[in-house]
Protein backbone atom coordinates (compact mmCIF):
# COMPACT_ATOMS: atom_id res chain seq x y z
CA UNK A 1 0.00 0.00 0.00
CA UNK A 2 1.45 3.54 -1.14
CA UNK A 3 2.41 5.79 1.73
CA UNK A 4 -0.21 8.41 2.60
CA UNK A 5 0.37 11.68 3.82
CA UNK A 6 -1.94 12.13 6.69
CA UNK A 7 -3.12 15.63 5.47
CA UNK A 8 -2.53 17.77 2.77
CA UNK A 9 -3.77 18.47 -0.69
CA UNK A 10 -6.38 15.68 -2.50
CA UNK A 11 -4.71 12.21 -3.92
CA UNK A 12 -6.21 10.35 -6.64
CA UNK A 13 -5.77 6.30 -6.76
CA UNK A 14 -6.93 3.97 -9.38
CA UNK A 15 -7.88 0.49 -7.56
CA UNK A 16 -7.83 -3.18 -9.47
CA UNK A 17 -9.26 -5.39 -7.20
CA UNK A 18 -9.66 -8.70 -8.00
CA UNK A 19 -10.45 -12.17 -6.72
CA UNK A 20 -14.65 -13.04 -5.89
CA UNK A 21 -15.55 -9.62 -6.02
CA UNK A 22 -18.94 -9.74 -8.66
CA UNK A 23 -21.85 -10.74 -7.85
CA UNK A 24 -21.13 -10.55 -4.35
CA UNK A 25 -22.38 -6.70 -4.14
CA UNK A 26 -18.89 -5.51 -3.77
CA UNK A 27 -19.24 -2.38 -6.34
CA UNK A 28 -22.68 -1.36 -4.67
CA UNK A 29 -20.65 -1.46 -1.03
CA UNK A 30 -17.17 0.45 -2.40
CA UNK A 31 -19.80 3.39 -3.60
CA UNK A 32 -21.32 3.46 -0.11
CA UNK A 33 -18.19 3.39 1.29
CA UNK A 34 -16.18 5.98 -0.96
CA UNK A 35 -19.62 8.46 -0.20
CA UNK A 36 -19.48 7.72 3.07
CA UNK A 37 -15.40 9.11 3.21
CA UNK A 38 -16.41 12.05 0.83
CA UNK A 39 -14.56 10.61 -1.72
CA UNK A 40 -14.61 11.09 -5.83
CA UNK A 41 -14.65 9.05 -8.32
CA UNK A 42 -16.30 5.78 -9.49
CA UNK A 43 -16.46 2.32 -9.51
CA UNK A 44 -17.68 -0.35 -12.00
CA UNK A 45 -17.26 -4.34 -12.83
CA UNK A 46 -14.70 -5.53 -15.32
CA UNK A 47 -15.21 -8.27 -18.24
CA UNK A 48 -12.20 -10.20 -16.28
CA UNK A 49 -14.34 -10.41 -13.22
CA UNK A 50 -12.23 -7.58 -11.03
CA UNK A 51 -13.61 -4.69 -10.17
CA UNK A 52 -12.09 -1.24 -11.00
CA UNK A 53 -11.64 2.20 -8.87
CA UNK A 54 -10.58 5.84 -9.25
CA UNK A 55 -11.05 7.57 -6.36
CA UNK A 56 -10.06 11.05 -5.33
CA UNK A 57 -10.09 13.12 -2.04
CA UNK A 58 -8.39 13.81 1.27
CA UNK A 59 -5.27 11.50 1.76
CA UNK A 60 -6.57 9.85 5.03
CA UNK A 61 -9.73 9.05 2.90
CA UNK A 62 -8.14 7.34 -0.02
CA UNK A 63 -5.87 5.35 3.22
CA UNK A 64 -9.46 4.45 4.57
CA UNK A 65 -11.00 3.16 1.26
CA UNK A 66 -7.59 1.06 0.17
CA UNK A 67 -7.89 -0.40 3.74
CA UNK A 68 -11.48 -1.57 2.73
CA UNK A 69 -11.15 -2.74 -0.37
CA UNK A 70 -8.42 -5.34 0.83
CA UNK A 71 -11.60 -7.01 2.38
CA UNK A 72 -14.50 -5.55 1.10
CA UNK A 73 -18.07 -6.82 1.72
CA UNK A 74 -18.79 -9.94 3.59
CA UNK A 75 -19.25 -11.92 0.57
CA UNK A 76 -16.48 -10.96 -1.09
CA UNK A 77 -12.82 -12.96 -1.62
CA UNK A 78 -10.50 -10.57 -2.37
CA UNK A 79 -6.94 -11.98 -3.59
CA UNK A 80 -5.43 -8.84 -4.60
CA UNK A 81 -5.76 -4.64 -4.73
CA UNK A 82 -3.33 -2.93 -7.34
CA UNK A 83 -2.85 0.28 -6.26
CA UNK A 84 -1.74 3.26 -9.03
CA UNK A 85 -0.83 6.67 -8.17
CA UNK A 86 -3.45 8.52 -10.29
CA UNK A 87 -1.51 11.76 -10.14
CA UNK A 88 -3.88 15.17 -9.73
CA UNK A 89 -6.75 14.29 -11.73
CA UNK A 90 -10.03 16.32 -11.68
CA UNK A 91 -13.16 14.82 -10.69
CA UNK A 92 -15.81 16.60 -9.41
CA UNK A 93 -15.53 17.04 -5.41
CA UNK A 94 -18.23 14.66 -3.63
CA UNK A 95 -19.37 13.45 -6.94
CA UNK A 96 -19.25 8.99 -7.07
CA UNK A 97 -20.80 6.94 -9.26
CA UNK A 98 -21.15 3.03 -10.26
CA UNK A 99 -20.05 2.83 -13.89
CA UNK A 100 -21.39 0.34 -16.46
CA UNK A 101 -19.20 -3.05 -16.92
CA UNK A 102 -16.11 -2.14 -19.08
Amino acid sequence: MPDAPSSGAPLARHLRISGKVQGVGYRIAFEQQARTLGLAGWVRNRLDGSVEALVAGEPKAIEAIIIWSHHGPAAAQVEDVAIIDAGDTALEPGKFERLRTA
